[in-house]
Parts: C-alpha cells; sequence; structure tokens
C-alpha cells in the first residue's frame, strides 16, 4: 500500500476508534473512555471501548471478538495502551501476546505509569508503532482524563439555559419551563456523557432536582455533586429520596457544617468531600474541583445556580460552555443566569470562542471552549 493510501486508511479506522470510544464516556472514570478496532486486510475483525466502570479495556474487549484473527492485524487505539498492572494485565501485553503486527495510536498517556511505556513495549516486541494519528480529536475526547492527570482535576462543561435576554426565571422566580422538551432532552443525553453532574445548595434548596439521566436507557448514573458549604440542605426531599437510584456526594466546608447534619447525610448514604473555603467564605472552586479529581472524576457537567456558575468562571475554571437560549424576553426584573463577576473592565471578562451552533427544536444551543 502507498503511504497516501495507508495514512488515509489510518485517519478512517482512527474515527472509527474514536467514536467507539465516546460511548464509554461518563460511565468508566477514572479511566479513559478508550476506543479501539482491529483491522486485518482491510475488513474490522474487532471493535471494543472501555467497559462500565474501567474495565475491560477497550483492547481487551476488541481482542477477544477479534480471537486468531488478531494475529497479523492493525490495531486502531484512541490512547497509548496501558503498561502497568492494576486491577488487569497491561494491554500493551494483551497485543502483543495476540501478535497484532502494527498498533497506531492518537495520543500518549500522559500517566506516569505509562507515559511512553506502552509504546517501548509494543516496540521492544517488534511491532510497528505509529503515533498522533487524530490527535487533535482524540485530545477533545479524552480532555478530562488528561485534565485530572495534568492539573489533578476533572473538565468542566458549564450549562447554561436562559431567555433570549439571559434570564432564568421571572421576578417571582417562576422556571418551569423556559427551553422546550427538545432542550431538555439533549439535557439528559450531555448529563449521560459526563462522570457527575454538579450543582450549588440554593439550586438543590429551590428546585429540589433528581439531576439523573432519564428516559434515556442510562445503564450507569452520573454521580450527583452538591456545592453545600454548610449542608443545610432537606432530607426528606428528592436528592435524599433517590439514593437508591444515583451516588450523591456533598462538597462542604468542615468549619462551616453541624455535625449533625453530616452525620444525618452520612446515614442516609451520601458521600461527604471537604472543601476549603475562600476569602469570601464560600467553598473555593477550585479546591472543589481538585477534590473531585482527587476521587477519580474526569467530566463534571455543572447546571448551575447563578452564583456557583459565576464563582467557576472567575475562578477560570470553566473549560466549555453550552448555551441553551429560548425565543423569549424576561427584562430587567428576571433573574440572571450568573450571579456578580465583580468585573471592572471588559479585557476583564472570561472569554471563549464558539465552537458550534444549532437549532434543538425551538431553541438555539450555542457551544464554546475557553479561548
Amino acid at each position: 500500500m502507498n503511504p497516501a493510501a495507508e495514512a488515509e486508511g489510518d485517519r478512517r479506522f482512527m474515527w472509527l476508534a474514536l467514536t467507539l470510544g465516546r460511548r464509554g464516556q461518563g460511565r468508566c472514570w477514572p479511566n479513559p473512555a478508550v476506543g479501539c478496532v482491529l483491522v486485518r486486510d482491510g475488513r474490522v475483525v474487532g471493535r471494543g471501548w472501555t467497559q462500565p466502570g474501567g474495565r475491560p479495556h477497550a483492547e481487551v474487549v476488541a481482542l477477544a471478538q477479534a480471537g486468531e484473527a488478531a494475529r497479523g492485524a492493525t490495531a486502531y487505539v484512541t490512547l497509548e495502551p496501558c503498561a502497568h498492572h492494576g486491577k488487569t494485565p497491561p494491554c500493551a501485553k494483551a497485543l502483543v501476546g495476540a501478535g497484532v503486527a502494527r498498533v497506531v495510536t492518537a495520543l500518549g498517556d500522559p500517566d506516569p505509569r505509562v507515559a511512553g511505556r506502552g509504546h517501548d513495549i509494543l516496540r521492544a516486541a517488534g511491532i510497528a508503532v505509529t503515533e498522533g494519528v487524530e490527535a487533535t480529536a482524540a485530545r477533545r475526547d479524552h480532555a478530562g482524563f488528561l485534565s485530572r492527570v495534568t492539573q489533578g482535576r476533572p473538565l468542566l462543561t458549564l450549562k447554561l439555559a436562559s431567555s433570549l435576554d439571559g434570564r432564568i426565571a421571572t421576578a417571582s422566580g417562576e422556571s418551569r419551563w423556559i427551553t422546550g422538551a427538545e432542550a431538555r432532552r439533549r439535557v439528559h443525553a450531555q448529563r449521560m456523557a459526563h462522570d457527575a453532574v454538579l450543582v450549588g445548595g440554593g439550586t438543590a434548596r429551590a428546585d429540589d432536582p433528581l439531576l439523573t439521566v432519564r428516559d434515556m436507557g442510562a445503564a450507569v448514573q452520573p454521580v450527583r455533586v452538591i456545592a453545600a458549604r454548610r449542608l443545610d440542605l432537606p432530607d426528606d426531599g428528592r436528592l435524599a429520596g433517590s439514593l437508591g437510584e444515583a451516588p450523591l456526594w456533598l462538597a462542604h466546608d468542615p468549619g462551616q457544617t453541624r455535625e449533625a447534619a453530616a452525620t444525618r447525610w452520612q446515614g442516609l448514604g451520601a458521600r461527604l468531600l471537604p472543601v476549603a473555603a475562600g476569602v469570601d467564605g464560600q467553598l473555593d472552586p477550585l479546591a472543589l474541583l481538585g477534590s473531585l479529581g482527587q476521587a477519580g472524576l474526569t467530566r463534571v457537567y455543572c447546571e448551575g445556580g447563578g452564583a456557583l456558575a459565576a464563582s467557576l468562571l472567575s475562578a477560570g475554571a470553566v473549560d466549555r460552555l453550552v448555551v441553551f437560549q429560548a425565543g423569549l424576553a424576561l427584562g430587567a426584573e428576571g433573574r440572571p443566569a450568573l450571579g456578580a463577576l465583580g468585573l471592572g473592565a471588559l479585557a476583564e471578562a472570561p472569554r471563549f470562542r464558539q465552537t458550534g451552533a444549532e437549532a434543538v427544536g425551538a431553541d438555539v444551543m450555542t457551544t464554546w471552549e475557553r479561548a
């Protein structure tokens, strides 16, 4: 095969591996959502993606499907195969043992336990290795895992749903529903692709939300994280009543929390995450994300409220922004989507670049990434 044709084939099969890997997003933390395709004589003989809970890994699933057809095949993997013994043997050695002839990867794995060792194992066994195929797309797909490994915190997506003039409720607090059913269903799909859904204590008290994925056949529910520094949450609402359906983590400041409240929530089955407060007495947003990263989360989807969203933006902690806008105006008396940012000049405003725009039912969804 000539080099141009081989390169085009590599890109095509890597795109298939990336598509498969996305099926694991929100289901396999703290592991990365990897995709793997095995190709022999131009035909796909094995496919796999990281399974719920993080194992088996994508390569193991694809090799099991391929069986003896893996011998002499090319493996397309969206992240460097692991090289360390954890709860499962190294995937790099599994590929060697299966007799693959070539491995094509999109990205190296920055995890210190891997960091090039996976590629080294393959090359030492005489397997040809090609790196960096569709690296930009893979870097975006694995952004949460990469962030947790290199920065100690998960990727944060902030979702805002508002009127045309940036309001989320009338002056009296009426908010159901500003956006339509199609937009709300899209939100559920986006929740499903994240490890956790995050809201502030004010939203939890005012709306008593479930924060689960519904009507989409979700096999794994995202962790529900409430940032409530005093743990002053009602324990007779839907959050407490649904602890059997989805995990509930409560981020709080131990210095502002009554021992009785902590004991009560732990008794109900919630996990408590101590987080330091900032100079304003509120939970420090970067400390909050650090705590979530330490707990293994790689992708977090924040749904407000306005004060929490503003604190995350002010701290430079928002990586991606999803904005749903409905075709109505609520006026200055309506409640704003964001709390105060304390800006003195335009140059201080957090800036994002648009990455997409589409109609979702009667609403418009735009997506943005940190500039």
